[in-house]
């Protein structure tokens, strides 16, 4: 089942109905305009799937679901999103998610999250495997292949550069980012220790499976004001002098240097900040950079839902997570991360509508 219909659960309903070895069975959702209404229609295909939106969650838990695609938030209700992951595992449901950022690393997350699911794998015999929405693959599987095609390696940075004009989550643009506050606004996502928080777990797996040790995690962060008052598309206006653009680092540092890097460029309008790295398109992409010999440089630009990058961005994040759920429903129960389970091909799924 999928538990969320925003821009991850609706990637997820559409995900789940062109796996041939998946079915969906339940979708739930919190908003009540949306119960009754048929899955087919929340996911935005051109058909419906015969299942209706429900809020009933002890009743779709009741029904013993094998996986659950948890895809409501964690970003403000982190407390909310583990008591309902752990009440999914404990129903005895694989679960995978992007909700809950420090178990990412899930060998090293801390006790408070760590410990809950362990408590929830016992009893109930479910499995959990966090990956994230940056996307996940874009700083775990994807950085670490390429590496191995190097003689050399000095660096390892793994970039998001969008234009977030283009993304459907106004709260998140503005008040977690910060975009259109003034200057001395202090996002959330921005305040000290919070990238950590979210990207920190990312940099540990790669620092894993690069088989280093790291010295200490930094952050650096750069905001730039709009030079001219800019209208969107889908969030309104954005007034000269409030923020219009953001760089940040997430940096493992390992021999006193910035070895393994997550950065995040993004900014509501290209005219903001145009000497920093910019997409192909202009709209959004995620790039791969391995500094050593050779110098490797791999960039990926994904759409849906239209010509959408955001969308694109989340539909494979979730892609990666739902190709996931056949492999963990195998596997023995517990926890999992990005280097336990494989990247496998779309079996069953070329040329599938």
């Amino acid at each position: 089942m999928v538990w969320g219909t925003g821009n991850v659960g609706r990637a997820a309903i559409r995900a789940v109905e062109a796996h041939p070895a998946l079915k969906l069975a339940a979708v739930l959702v919190h908003n009540p305009g949306k119960v009754g209404r048929d899955a087919g229609e929340l996911a935005g295909l051109d058909h419906g799937l015969g299942i209706a939106a429900t809020d009933d969650v002890d009743a779709v838990l009741a029904g013993s679901p094998g996986a659950v695609v948890y895809a409501a938030t964690g970003d403000i209700r982190p407390d909310e999103a583990l008591a309902d992951i752990g009440r999914a595992i404990r129903a005895g449901a694989v679960v995978v998610t992007p909700a809950l950022y420090p178990l990412y690393d899930q060998r090293n997350a801390p006790p408070e999250f760590r410990d809950p699911m362990l408590a929830a794998v016992a009893e109930g015999g479910g499995s959990l495997f966090v990956s994230g929405v940056d996307p996940g693959w874009g700083n775990d599987v994807l950085p670490l292949l390429i590496s191995g095609l190097g003689t050399t390696v000095d660096a390892v940075r793994c970039q998001e550069i969008f234009d977030y004009s283009t993304y459907d989550q106004e709260d998140s643009v503005r008040q977690l980012i910060g975009m259109g506050h003034p200057m001395d606004y202090e996002p959330l996502m921005l305040a000290p220790s919070v990238p950590t928080m979210v990207w920190g777990g990312q940099i540990r797996l790669m620092a894993r499976a690069l088989g280093v040790e790291l010295d200490d995690i930094r952050e650096t962060t750069d905001r730039r004001a709009l030079t001219d008052t800019v209208r969107t598309r889908t969030m309104g206006e954005f007034e000269a002098g409030t923020q219009g653009a953001v760089r940040f680092e997430v940096q493992g540092i390992v021999g006193g240097e910035p070895r393994i890097v997550v950065e995040h460029v993004t900014r509501i309008h290209p005219s903001c900040a145009p000497d920093w790295p910019v997409p192909p398109d202009g709209d959004g992409a995620h790039r791969v950079i391995i500094e050593g010999r050779p110098r490797i440089q791999v960039t990926v630009e994904a759409t849906d839902e239209g010509d959408n990058r955001s969308a694109g961005g989340n539909a494979t994040a979730v892609g990666r997570l739902v190709g996931a759920i056949d492999w963990l429903v195998d596997a023995e129960p517990g926890l999992y991360d990005a280097l336990d389970v494989p990247l496998r091909p779309a079996v069953g799924r070329l040329g599938r509508k």
